[in-house]
């Protein structure tokens, strides 16, 4: 079982966060945001991953440091679970359809971390959610994961539609990524090294 797990305490949260890659889309999560909540239970269901997680943070003054910092935790439990990198077939792509938006997630685990986000989200809340916050913690996981990942949604009119789509296709794309193939020995690349 490729596992990670992490106690992240700062003076705006304090987080403890384990994670299963070869799960069986196991999810507890509670961080005090319920809709980050839900998305992490669909990339956590979508991608058959087993996710526990409390995170507590300064929600009185707003949603910002607790989901960037879950992002960073979940990052580094995934570099943490895959060790070296040996066997994995490294790349993932999930394209999810979720009513009138479609959603393109495309990821390398690469330990060249880079975000492209490109959602037209048209307003700055889902419900009292700030959507901007779904850039953020993308761009934590992608950073601390060491992670190349291009997340498009290229029409949709329902925000949290396309937030949908965006956290399963990331759940999917990621299995994908992680997933073992006996025909590779040590590392997927031509310099031998990730």
């Amino acid at each position: 079982m490729r596992k990670g797990e992490i106690s992240r305490k700062t003076k705006e949260t304090s987080i403890e966060l384990s994670l299963n890659l070869d799960g069986t889309g196991r999810a507890s999560i509670a961080t005090g945001v319920g809709f980050m909540d839900h998305m992490l239970t669909l990339f956590t269901v979508h991608g058959f991953f087993d996710l526990d997680l409390v995170a507590r943070g300064d929600l009185d003054v707003d949603s910002h440091h607790t989901v960037e910092d879950v992002g960073i935790c979940l990052g580094q439990t995934i570099a943490q679970s895959l060790d070296d990198y040996s066997g994995i077939k490294r790349y993932g792509s999930a394209r999810v359809p979720m009513e009138e938006t479609v959603a393109q997630v495309d990821l390398d685990l690469c330990r060249r971390p880079y975000l492209v986000f490109n959602v037209p989200f048209n307003s700055p809340f889902i419900g009292r959610f700030e959507t901007e916050m779904i850039e953020e913690f993308l761009r934590a996981l992608a950073i601390n994961a060491g992670m190349t990942l291009h997340v498009q949604v290229p029409y949709g009119k329902n925000n949290h539609h396309m937030a949908e789509a965006v956290f399963k296709a990331l759940g999917r794309a990621l299995d994908q990524a992680v997933g073992m193939d006996p025909r590779i020995s040590g590392t997927l690349s031509s310099k031998g090294t990730i």
